[in-house]
């Protein structure tokens, strides 16, 4: 299968639903991007910096670049000049020094928080406590030069369906209460990133409007090492 005709299918899938697709792109060509972008795919995601800013650099202007890994404090200053959004804004310290980059750029950038509800040690994110703590500070209200646009999770990497679909519910509750209660009149709060290759389905059945799918698009992934800025 080729990754037109792959394309072509998710959004045949996805656009009845209003489902947004994030090309998950990172590792992949020059080329193989290019290939996505002819079939008039627009947005992709990368989870390096370094490997972003090369490929912001190579192809086209009119592309949409989301950041989708692990954000240090140090590289914000690499992608503020143009990134559309970043998924995985996972502590009020990233929030603040995106706002501060942003502003250095006199640009207002997009912003998901990032939540933690998968039994994996190792994924990122805000608890429950803690977004709630960080809505309510004085300083948050402050933050001009950021716009949140909503959440997004990661589940469990495991093939127990029941454990993926209560992990992503959760998040959907979460996502429902907060727009509720802090952003009520604000359109802009419409955004909730769950769901990859493995479990795009069940996060959609769960509520989420924007998928990240890599290998359903572009095939197993190669890993490359890329130097870091």
């Amino acid at each position: 299968m080729s990754i037109t005709t792959n394309i072509e299918e998710i959004q045949q899938e996805l656009a009845p639903l209003s489902v947004t697709l994030v090309a998950v792109s990172k590792t992949k060509s020059n080329e193989d991007i290019l290939e996505a972008y002819n079939t008039g795919q627009r947005i992709f995601g990368e989870n390096m910096v370094q490997e972003l800013v090369d490929k912001y650099e190579a192809l086209p202007k009119d592309i949409n670049w989301h950041l989708l890994g692990h954000l240090q404090t140090n590289k914000v200053k690499y992608i503020a000049p143009f990134i559309s959004l970043i998924h995985s804004v996972d502590s009020f310290k990233l929030l603040k020094e995106i706002n501060k980059h942003a502003a250095k750029n006199n640009r207002i950038i997009d912003c998901l928080l990032q939540v933690f509800i998968a039994e994996e040690e190792t994924k990122y994110g805000f608890d429950h406590a803690e977004l709630i703590e960080m809505f309510q500070e004085e300083e948050f209200t402050e933050l001009k030069n950021v716009r949140i646009r909503g959440l997004m999770g990661i589940a469990t990497n495991t093939d127990k369906e029941k454990e993926i679909k209560e992990e992503f519910y959760e998040l959907k509750m979460l996502f429902d209460g907060v727009k509720l209660s802090y952003y009520r009149k604000e359109d802009t709060f419409d955004t909730l990133s769950m769901g990859m290759s493995s479990d795009y389905k069940l996060a959609i059945e769960r509520g989420s409007n924007m998928v990240r799918l890599g290998s359903t698009i572009f095939g197993k992934r190669v890993v490359k090492h890329f130097k870091t800025v």
